[in-house]
């Protein structure tokens, strides 16, 4: 194999890695104040990640960093034509991390408020503009023959590429839920699940829409690919799972949802890594973005002695954190238990 399909693959499971591990904390940022009904509730919901969200992002930021050692012609097209989405994207990122931090060093109602609002809207903005990146990424974008970006913030906007962001928020909603229902115990379990029944039929209906848009997109003999179908299978396993109360069979289709669903644009992208809108001749490839051979071989044995102590290390924290979490464990004295409380406050 050659060094740069490799790295195209291993770019691929980076991207695969971030949004399986950090698609079900952004569902939870973006739920948290709908399954809970008081504020211990709310706060037993961001601890169920409280200890590996920020880990989680870390993915991210070893795709970009891969990108630009591997490729660095397609991470300087993509970073430079898609500027003030990465500007979004860091925006959305810092909003949910100073929110998941910063929401309860206040006791105070509209402290909370504020932030969880703040926290709900960080946590839509990053899958929606990260799917968006990744859907123009097939779509095509204005690149002109020196590989420049030739188009205007607007014409990021594809169809396409938005209905890729839509697709992919809710996936990170219905993840959010099922992990909620795996890891929380009581009426938030009871909330989570009852979200994830109702969701996800609506869910597979857009995932199915997005399998059909992106086979028109292609011009290949085949009617669907495997990864493809594997998105649409998953999603139809999550509905067994959650109909009949399979908490981790649940979380674990929805995990491969989202696998194969991110998988599916890479898969059809390559040999590409960019495609072009203006002229199919001005398209970005592994071959033509690739660093010199000698440059790759150096990080790929950097690559091959790095990446297993930080999946090891990752696996360890996730079974460190492993037990259900209970609202109970988060009331004041005095407090009333779940069933007895308010209303919720968004």
């Amino acid at each position: 194999m050659e060094f740069t399909t490799l790295w195209f693959i291993l770019i691929v499971v980076l991207w695969v890695g971030f949004f399986v591990l950090e698609g079900f904390d952004l569902g939870v940022g973006m739920l948290h104040g709908l399954l809970s009904r008081d504020e211990a509730g709310r706060r037993a919901v961001l601890h169920t990640i409280g200890p590996v969200w920020d880990g989680n992002e870390v993915w991210l930021v070893t795709a970009g960093a891969a990108m630009f050692a591997a490729f660095p012609g397609w991470y300087a097209t993509l970073f430079s034509g898609f500027y003030l989405a990465l500007v979004l994207l860091l925006a959305g990122l810092i909003v949910r991390g100073i929110a998941v931090e910063y929401r309860d060093r206040v006791d105070g109602v509209r402290w909370r408020r504020t932030w969880s609002i703040l926290l709900t809207a960080g946590s839509l903005t990053v899958p929606l503009v990260l799917g968006i990146a990744l859907g123009d990424l097939l779509h095509g974008v204005p690149i002109g023959r020196d590989q420049e970006y030739e188009g205007t913030f607007a014409d990021l906007f594809t169809g396409y590429g938005v209905f890729t962001g839509i697709t992919l928020t809710v996936l990170c909603l219905l993840h959010g839920a099922t992990f909620l229902a795996l890891k929380t115990s009581g009426e938030v379990r009871e909330r989570a699940h009852r979200l994830a029944r109702r969701s996800v039929l609506p869910v597979g209906l857009v995932v199915l829409a997005f399998v059909f848009w992106t086979r028109s997109l292609v011009e290949r003999g085949i009617l669907v690919n495997v990864v493809e179908l594997a998105a649409v299978l998953a999603v139809a396993a999550a509905a067994w799972a959650i109909s009949s109360s399979h908490d981790g069979w649940a979380f674990s289709a929805t995990t491969l949802a989202m696998a194969a669903t991110v998988a599916s644009l890479f898969t059809e992208l390559y040999p590409r890594v960019m495609v072009s809108s203006s002229n199919s001749a001005f398209d970005l490839t592994v071959q033509n973005t690739a660093s010199g051979p000698y440059a790759l071989k150096v990080i790929t044995v950097v690559a091959l002695v790095l990446l297993p102590v930080v999946l090891v290390y990752q696996g360890w924290t996730y079974h460190v954190f492993r037990k259900r979490i209970s609202a109970d464990g988060f009331l004041t004295p005095g407090q009333p238990t779940a069933p007895s409380a308010a209303r919720p406050e968004l």
